[in-house]
């Protein structure tokens, strides 16, 4: 079954061509990091504009690289929910008209269950059940139990804000720009992460909180405001900050996974292409005896808002139908 998918839920105007739920004909990203890097963040209008100017070259650039017609096309899946409601409607509309011209059954899929497909992009072989997945972007942090593709419970999420708002957050305050998830993974390359010690969010349960990270960081810089020009100190705060954010993280998975013994831990969503978390998820699982495989997308491209993961979503959904 090859399903066209659209996901415009932000501020990237994405179509992708995918075939069974893996097999990956084509992925195409309008990315519209450069016209809200400006602004040090995304603005829901202009977002929208740029979505309704790209979305039907994308569309047709999707097909040209997937050398694909639409006699080709079984199904049009796209994004539902959650996001900015103006990008959310460019897709959906689109969409809707497409499958309404071509004949085409429309899937309608929730954006973070899109995520959580991402770990089935490009793999000839399927993750084996259960799997405890970690989201982590920009505006969701969650946990989730997946036993069957049929069910899908979030065990926990943030109280406040997602660990991708606050590196963005965290780098408009160091003066590292947008988006802020590589520039303070970079910055904190050179960094201690242990020069400032952070507050670390560890809830009851499996719930994240990200706010008083968030805090912390503005008052220690307004207290060190002279400090500011001088590298060594921006790298040091990147660092502290991201290994708060990454402790904070792992803290919670690990203690889901020793208390449900998943077959799989993934890693999913934008922030899942920080290396420094991936390897500290993976040094974690080691210790245990038996522990889970785990995964994380792919490609750099499949951790960020793609299409790719809303067809593969929308594959499986379909199915269960």
């Amino acid at each position: 079954m090859i399903i066209l998918g659209i996901e415009s839920s932000c501020d990237e105007t994405a179509i992708a061509i995918v075939e069974d739920g893996w097999k990956v004909h084509a992925n195409v990203i309008a990315s519209q990091v450069a016209t809200h890097a400006a602004t040090g963040g995304v603005v829901p209008e202009v977002a929208s504009r740029e979505h309704m100017k790209s979305i039907l070259p994308t569309i047709r650039e999707a097909l040209k690289v997937a050398n694909i017609g639409w006699e080709d096309i079984d199904a049009i899946a796209v994004t539902k929910e959650p996001g900015l409601i103006g990008a959310v409607l460019v897709g959906r509309m689109t969409a809707a008209g497409l499958a309404f011209s071509m004949g085409k059954k429309l899937i309608e899929v929730n954006h973070i269950h899109g995520h959580l497909y991402s770990n089935w992009l490009d793999r000839e072989t399927a993750p084996e059940f259960p799997v405890l997945s970690l989201t982590v972007s920009g505006g969701h942090n969650e946990l989730t139990w997946i036993p069957d593709h049929n069910t899908i419970e979030v065990i926990g999420q943030t109280l406040d804000d997602a660990a991708g708002e606050a590196f963005d957050k965290t780098a408009r305050l160091l003066g590292l720009g947008y988006p802020g998830g590589p520039a303070i993974e970079e910055t904190a390359k050179e960094g201690n992460p242990n020069a400032i010690a952070f507050p670390k969010g560890r809830l009851s349960d499996y719930r994240f909180s990200f706010s008083g990270l968030k805090t912390a960081v503005l008052y220690h810089l307004q207290d060190h405001q002279e400090k500011l020009n001088d590298p060594q100190f921006v790298s040091n705060v990147a660092a502290s900050f991201q290994e708060a954010v990454i402790d904070t993280l792992v803290h919670q998975l690990m203690k889901a996974v020793k208390e449900r013994s998943p077959k799989e831990v993934h890693l999913a969503g934008g922030v899942s292409a920080n290396h420094s978390l991936r390897a500290r998820i993976q040094t974690s699982l080691q210790k245990l005896s038996n522990g889970p495989k785990f995964r994380h997308p792919e490609k750099m491209a499949y951790c960020t808002d793609n299409a790719a993961m809303i067809a593969a979503a929308g594959y499986w959904q379909n199915l269960q139908s």
